[in-house]
């Protein structure tokens, strides 16, 4: 799909800053939390794309959901890990809008997507969710060859790191902490930085005017930020501000990335300096932060999600060259 032009429709967020779900979250004195209800759906035995759940770290609690297109195709498919978005805080792999979204990704691309379910703060703080994915990375290396879906159908040479949100936070930290890793069989052939999560203390301009945003209001953003941060941290500490507070040093050797992003989304500034960081660093990337819509569109507007469908199958057949 092409770029976007002024002559796209702007969506509108489905949410109000009142109805966000990130603002349900309750906070008690003793720094636990009560989480806002999310329907979550089971694996699906049957229909256009089958899914089944496999064992990460039983200890933790981890697992990844594999998707995979049905029937598949004649030839072999890219194998997409991918994190899911959430703040770091809420949500899951199996949460009903996360599930449909990597359902219509293994169709679109087409691709075994393998949806890592992680550990979350503020009973985990960071780097806990960095920790396991890089567990997750591991497993395409240690567990993936055996697994009946990727050996019958998948092409471990031609693997991704993506992510959502948090998630995309999460997929640039997986690389930059297993870049010069043997994956052998596998190949971590790019990453796919969707609405990458990140911030700093001081506010950017998009940031600056989120104070009413429908998806990812200012209070909200810097509530997800002191959950999951180490304690003491402030948000420019490196898993939140990266381009502030590493060297572009700290990426050399990534693999091509792929950056995508929308004009209303909070981060939308953040994200354009971070890309900046990364080329500067040396890191090939793909900008793809012209589209019109807000902060995670593509859960909940199908054309939407169309258009990352295919930014991420032009960026994965591009990786075939």
């Amino acid at each position: 799909m092409g770029d976007a032009t002024a002559t796209d429709a702007a969506p509108c967020p489905p949410m109000t800053k009142e109805t966000n779900l990130f603002m349900q979250i309750a906070v008690h004195q003793d720094g636990t939390i009560t989480r806002p209800a999310v329907p979550a759906l089971p694996p699906a035995a049957d229909g256009p794309v089958l899914s089944r759940d496999v064992p990460l770290d039983a200890s933790l609690g981890t697992f990844l959901r594999l998707y995979l297109p049905n029937p598949p195709p004649s030839s072999r498919l890219p194998v997409v890990l991918y994190f899911h978005g959430g703040g770091f805080v809420i949500l899951s792999a199996e949460s009903f809008f996360y599930h449909a979204s990597c359902e219509a990704m293994a169709a679109a691309v087409p691709a075994i997507v393998a949806s890592l379910e992680y550990r979350l703060a503020p009973e985990h703080r960071l780097p806990a969710a960095y920790d396991d994915a890089v567990a997750a990375v591991r497993w395409l290396r240690d567990a993936a060859p055996g697994d009946p879906w990727v050996a019958a159908h998948g092409d471990l040479s031609r693997c991704f790191v993506m992510g959502s949100s948090s998630g995309g936070n999460m997929a640039f930290y997986a690389g930059v902490r297993t870049r010069g890793l043997d994956l052998a069989p596998a190949a971590v052939r790019g990453l796919l930085l969707h609405q990458p999560y990140l911030g700093g203390v001081e506010r950017t301009p998009s940031e600056a005017k989120s104070e009413d945003d429908g998806m990812l209001p200012l209070e909200a953003s810097d509530m997800l930020w002191s959950l999951a941060l180490p304690l003491g941290a402030d948000r420019d500490h490196e898993f939140c501000n990266p381009a502030k507070a590493l060297p572009p040093a700290a990426v050399a050797g990534l693999p091509r990335c792929l950056v995508t992003g929308h004009d209303g989304d909070p981060l939308i500034d953040r994200q354009k300096e971070f890309i900046k960081w990364l080329q500067d660093g040396g890191v090939e990337v793909v900008d793809k932060t012209e589209f019109t819509g807000f902060h995670a569109v593509e859960l909940f507007v199908p054309e939407k999600a169309a258009e990352l469908f295919a930014a991420v199958r032009e960026f994965v057949d591009a990786g075939d060259g």
